[in-house]
């Protein structure tokens, strides 16, 4: 399962891929209204740093199919390769996959996902990833692991080559479900991320590593200070 960081924050997505194997970005317009100006500002820099390697997940905000179809040209032309456009699972959306796979080789990501059977049209459609609103589901009253997990399930069944790229998430529990299913992608804000590996009892357990090698060889000194 990759992680990607769902987040537009250019600092904070510095130091998160300094310090994790992170596979890209994802962002929305109310991540990148957080932000404000010009979004492609924001996106040309998060680009930038990130490199043509790594994935760039940016939405489509049009209603209409070839509106969206339009728009989703622009996003790539500007961006460039490994950008995938967002494109939200409804009936104009899934049109809008149809006109983007037949006509280009843009990446779709289909998003605002709340139910398996977006996911499967979606798949059909030619999607890359889709992606269910784990946490969203469950504030509906409704179970957002397992939603995802039938999803995964649906695409394994149908030999579909579509993945999942889950997304909201409150805690790190959440993103522990799904990766012992191996699903696609999960992508994570910054603080879930960092909580995914954040324990008192691991730092407790460097801290005393630490202080029993200083006790007998000297406050400061590490392994590179002997041969």
């Amino acid at each position: 399962m990759k992680l990607l960081i769902d987040d537009a924050h250019l600092d904070e997505i510095k130091k998160l891929c300094d310090l994790y194997p992170v596979a890209g970005v994802t962002t929305n317009p109310t991540i990148l209204s957080k932000i404000g100006g010009n979004p492609f500002d924001t996106l040309k820099a998060i680009r930038g740093f990130i490199g043509e390697e790594a994935e760039l997940h940016v939405q489509a905000v049009s209603r209409r199919a070839e509106d969206i179809a339009a728009e989703a040209k622009h996003i790539v032309n500007i961006l460039g390769a490994n950008t995938y456009v967002k494109i939200p699972a409804v009936p104009e959306g899934f049109k809008a996959m149809k006109i983007l796979v037949d006509t280009s080789e843009i990446l779709i990501t289909a998003t605002a996902i709340y139910t398996p059977m977006q996911a499967y049209i979606a798949g059909l459609c030619g999607a890359s990833y889709a992606a269910p609103y784990v946490n969203r589901i469950d504030n509906m009253g409704f179970d957002g692991i397992r939603v995802a997990q039938e999803i995964q399930k649906i695409f394994n069944a149908n030999r579909m080559e579509t993945e999942v790229i889950a997304a909201s998430f409150k805690n790190s529990q959440q993103v522990l479900e799904l990766c012992k299913c191996g699903i696609g992608a999960a992508t994570v804000s910054p603080e879930i991320l960092s909580a995914l590996v954040k324990n008192s009892a691991i730092d407790d357990a460097v801290d005393k590593f630490i202080a029993d090698f200083e006790g007998f060889a000297g406050v400061g000194k590490t392994m590179c200070d002997f041969r």
